[in-house]
């Protein structure tokens, strides 16, 4: 599984899709955004692929982290958004 990296000109609805489609094959989907215009574009595609999925019976969660990250032997700070499905309540009894 690769990255779905995200800039501040990248169509929303194409990255929604992409993460949609990440998810559903690998249960799984790691997207990365460096700068405020790329952060932004991922949250709506992020918002996007969350109806996509929804429609398939597929709740998704979302874990934003800080990643570090080397661009032209330069340290970047960047977000990565993880996004799982969600997982079934343990209805068995158990604590």
């Amino acid at each position: 599984m690769s990255m779905i990296k995200v800039s501040a000109t990248s169509r929303t609805a194409a990255v929604a899709g992409a993460i949609a489609g990440v998810v559903r094959e690998h249960q799984r989907a790691e997207v990365q955004a460096i700068g405020a215009g790329a952060v932004n574009q991922a949250m709506k595609a992020l918002i996007l692929a969350t109806g996509y999925l929804r429609l398939d019976g597929i709740n998704v969660s979302c874990v934003p982290e800080f990643v570090e990250v080397t661009i032209e032997d330069k340290v970047r700070t960047a977000i990565k958004l993880v996004i799982e499905p969600e997982r079934s309540p343990d209805t068995s009894g158990a604590a």
